[in-house]
């Protein structure tokens, strides 16, 4: 039988309106799978465009090759990123408009041009970014317990939530996106480390990847695009009360704070 997928939008929708996490979708829509998420996310994000909101840029999940393995996936996935969603810069963040937050560091790009073609080298996707940010992303999931499979990360934008980009504004040639390392400390506590390797290997391979998928889709990326290209270590639950600090290799320190 046929999934719902407008009911399972509106269910996750709702799910996010009201803070009130619901089952995982692939336990109570048996069968369904990562193309069926994909179109539920697109429901969403044209109910999100119909209200008025924009998307900014794009979000890059299971970069990580251990966490694809645990999810036996072989590939990331993707959400998308709304203007109403960038805290950067905010003295603050409310936790009490979140459900079950948790905040990860990484390198994201900002590009100056659009990205031609439909296969776009890494060398041209580096070519089209005019600038890299060290980046908080905090990600909330929909789903009860983080109780997460691929299907249900996806259908829920990929567990999108917030992100704020750092004001330190590098030039790619200015970082290390190989080695360059990561540490994210919790009220002064190192909570997380990561270098950016641990992105594909290379937070441009990421984009790369990205980049054939948006074009795939019919969305490319476009000048002012934001990318947030995936973690570069684990990452950890916020509460109110909380202040992280991300230290990224080449930035300045990066400070969020929750109320």
């Amino acid at each position: 039988m046929p999934h719902d997928l407008n009911a399972i939008a509106a269910a996750l929708a709702e799910a996010r309106r009201h803070l009130t996490p619901i089952p995982p979708v692939t336990e109570t829509s048996p069968g369904f799978d990562v193309a069926s998420a994909y179109a539920v996310q697109e429901i969403n994000t044209l109910r999100r465009l119909a209200a008025g909101e924009r998307i900014v840029g794009r979000k890059i999940g299971l970069t990580s090759p251990a966490v694809q393995a645990q999810l036996g996936v072989d590939e990331p996935d993707y959400g998308m990123l709304f203007d109403v969603d960038d805290v950067s810069g905010a003295a603050s963040i409310s936790a009490a408009g979140l459900m079950q937050p948790k905040v990860e560091a990484e390198i994201a790009f900002v590009f100056g041009r659009p990205l031609q073609g439909a296969n776009p080298s890494v060398g041209e996707v580096a070519a089209a970014i005019d600038y890299a940010v060290a980046a908080v992303e905090i990600v909330d999931s929909a789903i009860a317990d983080w109780r997460i499979a691929l299907a249900d990360t996806v259908a829920d934008n990929a567990s999108g939530a917030k992100f704020a980009l750092g004001s330190d504004r590098r030039k790619l040639s200015e970082v290390d996106l190989h080695l360059g390392g990561m540490e994210m400390c919790l009220d002064g506590r190192q909570v997380s480390v990561g270098v950016a390797a641990a992105c594909l290997g290379n937070p441009l391979n990421a984009t790369q990847w990205l980049a054939k998928k948006m074009a795939e889709v019919g969305r490319p990326l476009g000048a002012g695009d934001i990318v947030l290209s995936g973690a570069l270590g684990p990452m950890c639950n916020a509460r109110p009360g909380n202040e992280f600090t991300v230290n990224v290799q080449g930035f300045k320190p990066l400070r969020i704070a929750f109320e």
